[in-house]
Order: C-alpha cells, then sequence, then structure tokens
C-alpha cells in the first residue's frame, strides 16, 4: 500500500515562490506515475501537473506553465512542485497522487483525476494579493 505525504504548504506574497514536497512510502518511485492536483474553495479538483514513472515526460495545465515545474528525486523517495511568480488564483489545496506506472502516455489520462489509485492528504497554499 502506497502512502503519500504532502508537505510545504503556506502563506506566500504574490509573485513569491514555495516549493511542495510528496514523500512516497512503500516502493520505489519509478514504479509510479505522479500528479500534483489542487482544489480551490468551492471549485473542483483540477490537474496540476504530472510526472511519468521514468521523470522523462511532464505535463501542465496552461495556467502554471513556465512557472510551475515537477520533478522527483528516487533517492529520497520524494516528488516536488516548485512553484514561481505564483498568483492569488493559485490559492488552494494542493494534493499529491499516484498511480501504477505503464497506464498513461498522453495529456489527457494523466489529467484525469480517477487514474490516480494514491493521494495524500493536502496542503494548504495561499498566495496574498
Amino acid at each position: 500500500q502506497v502512502q503519500l505525504v504532502a508537505s510545504g504548504g503556506g502563506l506566500v506574497p504574490t509573485g513569491g515562490s514555495l516549493t511542495l514536497s510528496c514523500a512516497v512510502s512503500a516502493g520505489t518511485l519509478s514504479s509510479y506515475e505522479f500528479g500534483w492536483f489542487r482544489q480551490a474553495p468551492g471549485k473542483e479538483r483540477e490537474f496540476v501537473a504530472a510526472i511519468s514513472w521514468s521523470g522523462g515526460r511532464t505535463y501542465y495545465v496552461d495556467s502554471v506553465k513556465g512557472r510551475f515545474t515537477i520533478s522527483k528525486d528516487n533517492a529520497k523517495n520524494t516528488m516536488y512542485l516548485q512553484m514561481n511568480n505564483q498568483k492569488p488564483e493559485d490559492t488552494a489545496i494542493y494534493y499529491c497522487a499516484a498511480m501504477a506506472a505503464g497506464y498513461c502516455s498522453t495529456y489527457s489520462c494523466y489529467s484525469r483525476l480517477s487514474q490516480y489509485n494514491y493521494w495524500g492528504q493536502g496542503t494548504q497554499v495561499t498566495v496574498s494579493s
């Protein structure tokens, strides 16, 4: 059973930076594909970014391209989301998620919530205007 623990959220001013971490227990990172999702108050959970099991492919929602970077460190069993030049509309609870490797190869697949079997507990990110 894979467990994901998200951390690193907090309060940041507009234009600021924050890095989220997702610690993964059980197995190795190369056995899974990973994603970050977020949910703002009163809105549905939405896709933010994903990284393939090899780390060779990354995917981003248009609103964060050029500002956010997803990465993973196999040695530390941790996945990251570096967020730069943050905007008030980035305010949300951020969730990390995982699925077994090999099921996705397209943006459409990686961005689908139902593809992910394992979810972290979420970490709050608030961007002040």
